[in-house]
């Protein structure tokens, strides 16, 4: 039964939550081409260590703050126009990335494409607006599926066109897919009218209410910080760790990697069928306590690639799961309010990425390797304590809807 609040959910085809999650992919990617680029873009600009890590770091700080101003609107405004407007938004970020001739003009594009790189947080909850709650936890999955895989082959595709065309180049790719995409979406996706048609400083403020009114959804998102903090501080290392050792790996190495982890990505649909029928939090504290396995494993044997690989596809196979399991329980609180919703989670979550991203590059420049995977393990050990003590206060079950 849907909520008075909440219009019956239309028909959705699978090509349309195919073409959702494609879109995801494409748009989520424009975050971390950077990421196997920096040895690349560090000798191109004459930059190293803490200075080179503002590039991811203020990549999601931006995605943040787009997060936090930009996504609400989803609510109030005809969520399709938003999208094709930051579509052509974040082409234009992109672009000024390619130009940029020094650091400083690269951090600073880097934060713009991160405000305007708000599109899958969009799409997410528009999927689950059109699905049956009966499938919401599914169509959620297979989209995020999408924007996973898409985090993934980013690395893949930055390392191999930045190896052979240059760093530059990939951003200019990026720019023009972002204007293909505006023209497909502009003529596919259907018309979703605002479910909360308000002023946006009332918009604004409702996201202090909503804070502050659920408690689920404050503890989801402090898994989701916790969790991808661990996961970025490995990636963000990852190219400079492969440069280290004695193949001098180069960044088309460290993005292969991404195709490894999209065995740890394609589990999402099938997360998200769990999540629709369980409410407890036992997948929450299994997913965490993969991805601290992988730490271990990587500060074991991450001097060799095929050690690298294991870890990864357990690093990919725990963050995403817990991730989808998180979102499925937060998009079940209010359907009215899911753009506002998921902008709370997705702040909090990218946050906790960044906060990863320069803790992880900090502990690089002092301590290396083992030091990142200190990190993240810290990061994941404190979230699996979180969970388990929330699961013995009070087990939580999914709303109804």
């Amino acid at each position: 039964m849907t909520t008075p609040s909440e219009p019956a959910p239309s028909s959705l085809s699978p090509a349309l939550i195919g073409l959702m999650a494609m879109a995801s992919a494409v748009a989520a990617a424009n975050l971390y081409y950077n990421q196997p680029l920096l040895g690349d873009i560090g000798r191109t600009l004459g930059a190293s260590g803490g200075a080179l890590g503002l590039v991811p770091t203020l990549t999601q700080v931006g995605y943040a703050v787009g997060m936090l101003f930009l996504v609400p609107l989803g609510d109030s405004l005809e969520r399709r126009r938003v999208i094709l407007t930051l579509c052509a938004c974040v082409a234009v970020a992109l672009s000024a990335a390619a130009l940029a001739p020094d650091l400083r003009v690269l951090v600073a594009a880097s934060f713009a494409v991160g405000v305007t790189t708000v599109i899958p947080q969009l799409l997410v909850p528009f999927a689950a607006q059109l699905a049956e709650p009966s499938r919401r936890g599914r169509v959620v999955g297979t989209v995020m599926s999408g924007l996973l895989i898409g985090i993934l082959l980013s690395r893949t595709a930055a390392g191999f066109v930045g190896t052979h065309l240059g760093w530059r180049t990939m951003f200019w790719v990026a720019a023009g897919l972002m204007v293909v995409l505006g023209v497909l979406l502009r003529f596919t996706l259907p018309s979703q009218p605002p479910l909360a048609a308000m002023p946006y400083p009332t918009l604004l403020r409702s996201l202090i209410h909503l804070a502050r009114s659920e408690p689920v959804l404050r503890l989801h998102a402090l898994l989701g910080a916790l969790t991808f903090g661990a996961f970025s501080a490995f990636w963000v290392t990852l190219a400079l760790h492969l440069q280290s050792l004695p193949g001098h790996y180069d960044a088309q190495v460290a993005g292969l990697f991404g195709v490894v982890g999209v065995a740890g990505a394609a589990v999402a649909p099938l997360v998200g069928r769990h999540a629709d029928k369980r409410g407890d939090r036992r997948l929450n504290a299994l997913a965490i306590a993969v991805l601290l396995a992988s730490f271990g494993v990587l500060w074991l044997v991450g001097h060799t690639l095929w050690g690298i690989a294991l870890g990864v596809v357990l690093l990919d196979l725990g963050a995403q799961a817990n991730h989808i399991t998180n979102q499925t329980r937060v998009y079940a609180l209010q359907p009215e309010a899911r753009s506002r919703l998921n902008t709370l989670y997705m702040v909090t979550y990218f946050l906790g990425g960044a906060a990863g991203a320069w803790a992880g590059t900090a502990a690089w420049t002092r301590a290396g390797w083992s030091g990142v995977c200190a990190v993240g393990a810290a990061m994941s050990l404190v979230a699996l304590g979180v969970v388990l003590w929330s699961s013995r206060r009070a087990p939580a079950r999914v709303p109804a809807t």
